[in-house]
């Protein structure tokens, strides 16, 4: 079963999300995200600066079974991304919610923190998931 951190917020499409309590929030794809990706050969980080809409295509991540689109869980701007991943992108197999972050944004509006998912709910979305694929 995939680990599922108790002090993040989760979406759909199986971003992490961690408030730093400074406007701004770190962003990362979920352990049931990368498992399901497996090993990580590159990530394409956004560009610094780069102002986003909530749910925007904003990076990729990819694998050796695909590549997959990362979304902006919040709308603001790029204000750091992780440049470890340029040279080591399996940090995010090895440790999906640290040293495997991949951005962060400073939000334009901190009410769209409320709109993400809890750890049970996110729990829950994928035991849905895994009730439709059986």
């Amino acid at each position: 079963m995939s680990h599922i951190p108790e002090n993040l917020r989760y979406t759909r499409t199986h971003e992490w999300v961690q408030d730093n309590h400074d406007g701004t929030v770190t962003v990362g794809i979920s352990d049931h995200a990368q498992d399901l990706l497996g090993d990580m050969v590159y990530v394409e980080l956004p560009e610094l600066e780069l102002d986003v809409d909530r749910e925007e295509e904003i990076a990729v991540v990819e694998s050796v079974k695909a590549a997959s689109d990362v979304y902006a869980p919040v709308s603001g701007k790029v204000v750091a991304v992780n440049e470890k991943l340029n040279t080591a992108p399996e940090l995010v197999n090895k440790d999906a919610y640290d040293d495997g972050w991949l951005f962060k944004i400073r939000m334009s509006d901190s009410a769209e923190l409320d709109e993400l998912l809890s750890a049970a709910d996110y729990q829950e979305t994928l035991e849905s998931e895994d009730d439709e694929e059986d």
